[in-house]
């Protein structure tokens, strides 16, 4: 469900005045607000591995309160007009014609990071009490009221991008009000068990200790797409190129969301028994196989254009050009679950500095690929980046592949 708001809002921006820019202007906003969710967003893989009593349930929950104000912080000194003059003009090197919607944008989406945390924090505690259909219900949830917000400002003609980031803010902060609530039961019973013996009490150091690599991850993962912005806004069809991200990141989400989520419930159940491992891998290999059949079909054959056209209201121009970069991310699903399932085995053998190591990997690769193609081969925007997303992370994959294979004893 959470994939499918990506679509949803870009198939309304399309169809409202100025689809490029608005289309533009808000691909850009949601990419810098994901910096500022990111060292959050692991928050609930932490939750899964470390809260199981009253204690460690209390560390955890001060920890997400303190990094939350510190996020919700820095989005909104990033949002003062000095400060976003310096990051749109001389780090992200933002085109004119979007500038303002980005700001009012990234403006309303102050909310995000903080509503991000503590859902996640919620979710991770449902996950552990084995409530996941709950999850699900908020996740829908959410969808429903960004989906009627979207809606009711689509039909009042707000401008796209202010249109867009307010049904996007809206729905994160009434899924994080509705997964606390289900979420109740759940805290009350963990709260009410004592910790077990010989267990090495949490503090807000342990914590910290355990959480940055996984917060720097997440960083690392989420903080390419300003770089992304960058080098975009120096190639061919600027303009065009950061108005189909966000249509082509939206579908491709849809495959990569089920990989996404597959972590927690990995981190679970990982090593419990040999047998439960095991289940784990074939479920990986099906799942893998699965969203890459979905994908190829979906990229590969005339669906992509009747995707972009119809549901994604692209105009015919916009939709052609979104073709190729699709074609080039089909294995990007796939390769979801593979570092989803590795990132599942070390967190639970607490490595996670070579899951931060991965993803320098691939941000480094990332980095120097689209600075490659764009400056050496001239390639339009939105190709060099789906070929640098792709070999970013396969990069990261092969890194994390041999050590994988050593925890699993393979």
């Amino acid at each position: 469900m959470m994939a499918a708001e990506q679509p949803v809002l870009a198939s309304l921006i399309a169809r409202l005045e100025s689809p490029t820019i608005h289309l533009a202007a808000f691909g850009v906003a949601y990419s810098v607000a994901l910096i500022f969710e990111a060292p959050i967003i692991m928050i609930l893989s932490a939750v899964t591995a470390l809260v199981h009593d009253k204690k460690s349930y209390h560390q955890l929950f001060m920890f997400t309160l303190i990094l939350n104000g510190l996020m919700s912080v820095a989005i909104a000194v990033a949002c003062l007009p000095t400060v976003f003059s310096w990051l749109s003009n001389e780090l992200l090197n933002i085109p004119d014609t979007i500038k303002s919607y980005t700001h009012i944008s990234l403006i309303i989406l102050i909310p995000w990071p903080a509503a991000i945390g503590f859902r996640r924090f919620f979710q991770g505690i449902l996950i552990v009490r084995h409530k996941t259909n709950r999850v699900a219900m908020g996740t829908i949830f959410r969808f429903l009221f960004m989906s009627t917000t979207a809606i009711f400002l689509f039909s009042m003609r707000v401008p796209g991008a202010i249109a867009g980031s307010s049904a996007l803010a809206a729905g994160v902060v009434m899924e994080c009000l509705a997964t606390w609530w289900m979420a109740r039961k759940a805290i009350s019973t963990i709260q009410s068990l004592a910790p077990k013996e010989n267990q090495v009490p949490l503090s807000l150091s342990s914590i910290s200790k355990f959480y940055y690599p996984l917060a720097l991850t997440s960083f690392l993962s989420l903080g390419v797409q300003p770089i992304t912005t960058f080098f975009i806004s120096k190639g061919r069809y600027p303009l065009e190129s950061l108005a189909v991200l966000p249509v082509i990141n939206g579908l491709v989400f849809i495959f990569r969301s089920l990989g996404l989520s597959f972590q927690e419930v990995a981190i679970t159940f990982i090593h419990q028994t040999s047998e439960a491992t095991r289940q784990i891998i074939r479920f990986a290999w099906f799942l893998g196989i699965a969203v890459f059949i979905c994908m190829t079909l979906l990229a590969l054959t005339p669906l992509s254009l009747l995707w972009f056209e119809k549901v994604s209201g692209l105009n015919i121009n916009l939709a052609s050009f979104a073709i190729v970069p699709t074609q080039l991310l089909v294995l990007l699903p796939s390769l979801t679950v593979l570092i989803s399932f590795q990132r599942a085995v070390l967190v639970t053998q607490k490595a996670t500095g070579a899951i931060t190591i991965a993803s320098l990997i691939e941000l480094c690769t990332i980095v120097v690929s689209i600075w490659f193609f764009i400056t050496q081969l001239n390639w339009i925007g939105a190709t060099a980046a789906a070929s640098a997303f792709l070999l970013g992370r396969l990069g990261a994959n092969a890194y994390l592949w041999p050590r994988v294979k050593t925890c699993l004893n393979y």
